[in-house]
């Protein structure tokens, strides 16, 4: 590509099986080939993250969906806006309990690990411990606004749990596996490889997906701030192209085996092979003692059936909106004044569909 104002690029990203498109777009070369010069710095935490990109530490960062419009609007930070062209993941989270709230379960309720698990069965937990004198039920998620946060809370309630009944953590997903050993949480909603490294490890139950929960919403977006955006749209838009060209190189399942690879770097998640591929390969681990669940959608990156996958429309800008509403961070009143077209930018995404094209 032509015109790139910015050739070099620091892209930041959270060691998790969905960021599998920017390290392919690193590892063969699709950035190389637009132009860019890109370095992949590895976050800890969601919250690092975003204060790194609001910063300028970082030019460009892989995203939780509801992230963008959470920093525009400065809930939980000083606002600043940011704006996604790109939806790199749909879907790719999982509920995982720890082996002894599981084997708890086994032992009064009917569990069959071929099925997704209904929040249902927490009650009998939760009245039994209250009527101990216990301490209350602890299950994690990886930020206040996020997907993993919201898929939690629709699936407890959809189980009847009186959410009051459970204490909700936030932990960062590289210490989801240590906490869930540690005792000090009994669950957590997280990305790949996490879940499965609680099952390799005999300590956890994945129960469902977030799959299981919604199907196909926007997990994983590009951010960048609006400033950069308004400075260095070619560079905005050739780095969508190589992360586009590899998200078509992941639709193809073969080719993801040789991605789980590629994660496994010390680079990248520095986690083994065996917990990194089953999800990109549609297989949900459950239990040691149990045969996984196929789950064909587990990690979408891109559908040649659905061009929508990557799209950043303001219909799903909107739907994320509303589940900040319904999880108590912001009123119907100021969800309505929210121009998400500014954030979810749809028309950059335009752009980027025009470059493949031409190609």
């Amino acid at each position: 590509m032509t015109g790139i104002e910015k050739t070099s690029l620091s892209l930041g990203f959270v060691p998790l099986t969905d960021s599998a498109p920017l390290v392919v777009a690193k590892a063969l070369g699709f950035f190389d080939d637009v132009g860019l010069d890109v370095t992949l710095q590895k976050q800890n935490s969601w919250a690092t993250l975003r204060d790194k990109l609001h910063a300028g530490i970082l030019d460009a960062a892989q995203m939780l969906a509801p992230m963008p419009i959470a920093s525009t609007l400065g809930l939980g930070c000083r606002a600043r806006k940011i704006v996604t062209p790109f939806v790199l993941s749909l879907n790719g989270n999982a509920i995982t309990l720890s082996d002894a709230l599981y084997l708890e379960l086994k032992a009064h309720e009917s569990i069959h690990p071929d099925q997704p698990l209904s929040a249902e069965v927490l009650n009998s937990v939760i009245a039994r411990r209250s009527a101990d004198g216990k301490a209350k039920l602890k299950l994690a998620h990886v930020f206040p606004y996020s997907c993993h946060h919201y898929q939690l809370l629709d699936w407890l309630k959809s189980g009847g749990v009186t959410l009051s009944d459970i204490d909700i953590l936030t932990v960062p997903p590289v210490n989801m596996v240590d906490f869930l050993f540690s005792g000090e949480i009994d669950g957590y909603c997280v990305g790949g490889p996490w879940n499965a490294k609680a099952v390799r490890s005999g300590i956890g139950y994945t129960g469902l997906t977030s799959y299981d929960v919604w199907q196909d919403q926007p997990e994983k977006v590009l951010g960048f701030t609006a400033d950069f955006v308004d400075q260095y749209p070619q560079t905005v838009t050739a780095s969508c192209v190589a992360i586009e060209r590899a998200c078509r190189w992941l639709e193809n399942i073969p080719n993801r085996f040789e991605a789980a690879r590629m994660l496994t770097h010390s680079h990248y998640l520095d986690a083994p092979l065996d917990v990194i591929a089953p999800s990109l390969l549609g297989s949900c681990l459950t239990h040691e003692a149990a045969a996984p669940r196929e789950v064909e959608q587990y990690n979408r990156f891109y559908s040649s059936k659905d061009h929508g996958v990557n799209v950043p429309s303001t219909e799903r800008g909107r739907w994320l909106l509303n589940k900040m509403v319904e999880a108590g961070q912001l009123s119907s009143e100021d969800s309505a004044s929210v121009s998400i077209d500014e954030i979810f930018r749809e028309d950059l995404y335009q752009a980027i569909s025009a470059e493949f094209v031409q190609a």
